[in-house]
C-alpha cells in the first residue's frame, strides 16, 4: 500500500466528528491525523499537523467554514473538501467556498439522530482522495459589480449565430469566476455553461457569478430565449440543450458518464444548431465529459479551447480533450477569456438553421 492521505476532520458536532472519523478510517488509503471543532482550532491544527486534506464543515460557531477557508488559503494553503447542508444558506456559502479555492464538497445527508449517512461517506472518501492529488490554484478574488467595466475597451464582439459552450467540473466555480471576470463588456454572444453540480447549488452559482461580470448570468429555465450577452448556467439534475427555435430546452434524460447535466449533451445540441459557429471551452474537472461533445463540434467545423494542466485543479476533462487531438488551443486559465474574444472576432461561416 502506498502513502495514505492524511486528513484533518473539522466539525462542531462531536457526534458528526465521530461518524466522519470512523467512516473515513475504514478506507485503508486514508489516515485521520486529527480533528477540530471550528475554524480557529482548525487553522492551528493545520499548521501543527500539516494534513494532506481538510474536511471542513460549512456551519460552525466562532469561525464558520467560509471565514476559515479564507484564512487557510492565506496562511496554510491545503486542499479542502467542504461538508455542506442542503439549504439555501448552505448552498450559497458552499459555492462561495468553491470560488475561493475549496477543491470540492459533499452534502451532509443526515439520518436519525442527525448523523451523516453512508452514501455521503462513500462520496466523501472518494473526494478526499481526489483532493489529495489536486493542483491547489490560488487566483485573485474578482471584485466588480455586474455592469461595471473591467478597464479594457469594450470588445464589441458580435456574431449573430455564434455560441460559446463552457464545461467544467472539479475546480470549476473558481475557474468560471476567473474566466467570466476576464470577458470585456460588449461581447454580444450567448454562453451556455455546464458545471457538474446538484440542484440548489447551480442557482447560487449563477447569482454569485452575476456580480463579477458585465454579462447577465442566470440559471437556465425551460423555454428561455438564448440571448446575446447572457450566460446560462445548466440547472442541477437537468441536461441543457439549444433548440432549433433559439430557446433553451431542459431534459431529464438518462445521465451520461454518470452526470446530469452533461457537457457532452450541451455541446452536441449546440453543434447541431450552430454548426461551425460553435466554440467549446473545456475547463478543469475529473473524468472525460466533454470529449465526445468536442468531437461533434469539431466534425461540425467548430473550435475547441481546453485549459492547460498547470492551471487546472484536476487535469482530467481538458486532458482527455487535448489527448484526443480535439483542442484548437490549450491555454492557461488567465488567457482563455482573451482566446474566446479572439476566436469570436474571426469570421465564421453563416449557419443555415434547419
Amino acid at each position: 500500500m502506498g502513502k495514505r492521505v492524511k486528513v484533518l476532520v473539522v466539525d462542531d458536532s462531536a457526534v458528526a466528528r465521530s461518524v466522519l472519523v470512523t467512516h473515513l478510517s475504514q478506507d485503508p488509503e486514508i489516515e485521520i491525523i486529527g480533528t477540530a471543532t471550528d475554524g480557529l482550532e482548525a487553522l492551528s491544527r493545520i499548521k501543527q499537523l500539516r494534513p494532506d486534506v481538510v474536511t471542513l464543515d460549512v456551519m460552525m460557531p466562532r469561525m464558520d467554514g467560509l471565514r476559515a477557508l479564507r484564512r487557510i488559503m492565506a496562511e496554510a494553503p491545503t486542499p479542502v473538501v467542504m461538508v455542506s447542508v442542503l439549504s439555501r444558506e448552505g448552498s450559497q456559502i458552499t459555492v462561495k467556498a468553491l470560488e475561493l479555492g475549496a477543491v470540492d464538497f459533499v452534502l451532509k445527508r443526515l439520518g436519525r439522530g442527525q448523523t451523516p449517512m453512508g452514501g455521503m461517506m462513500d462520496d466523501l472518501r472518494t473526494k478526499v482522495k481526489l483532493a489529495a492529488g489536486a493542483n491547489l490554484i490560488r487566483v485573485p478574488e474578482p471584485r466588480r459589480e455586474r455592469g461595471a467595466h473591467n478597464g479594457a475597451a469594450p470588445a464589441r464582439v458580435s456574431w449573430r449565430d455564434r455560441v460559446v459552450v463552457i464545461g467544467s467540473s472539479t475546480g470549476g466555480p473558481q475557474a468560471l469566476r476567473t474566466l467570466l471576470h476576464g470577458l470585456p463588456a460588449g461581447i454580444s454572444i450567448p454562453f451556455l455553461v455546464v458545471q457538474h453540480m446538484p440542484a440548489w447549488f447551480t442557482g447560487s452559482l449563477a447569482q454569485s457569478l452575476d456580480t463579477i461580470t458585465p454579462l447577465r448570468v442566470v440559471e437556465a429555465q425551460q423555454g428561455m430565449d438564448i440571448e446575446a450577452g447572457t450566460v446560462y448556467i445548466a440547472p442541477g439534475d437537468y441536461h441543457m440543450l439549444a433548440a432549433k427555435d433559439g430557446r433553451i430546452r431542459l431534459s431529464r434524460a438518462a445521465r451520461e458518464l454518470g452526470v446530469r447535466p452533461s457537457i457532452n449533451v450541451t455541446l452536441q445540441s449546440a453543434a447541431d444548431i450552430y454548426g461551425a459557429s460553435t466554440l467549446g471551452v473545456i475547463l478543469t474537472g475529473m473524468g472525460t465529459d466533454g470529449t465526445r461533445g468536442a468531437r461533434v463540434v469539431k466534425d461540425a467545423g467548430g473550435q475547441i479551447i481546453s485549459q492547460d494542466e498547470a492551471t487546472s485543479v484536476v487535469y482530467g476533462m481538458p486532458r482527455s480533450v487535448a489527448e484526443a487531438g480535439l483542442s484548437d488551443k490549450v491555454a492557461p486559465l488567465s488567457a482563455i477569456a482573451g482566446e474566446i474574444v479572439r476566436l469570436c472576432r474571426a469570421t465564421a461561416p453563416r449557419v443555415a438553421r434547419p
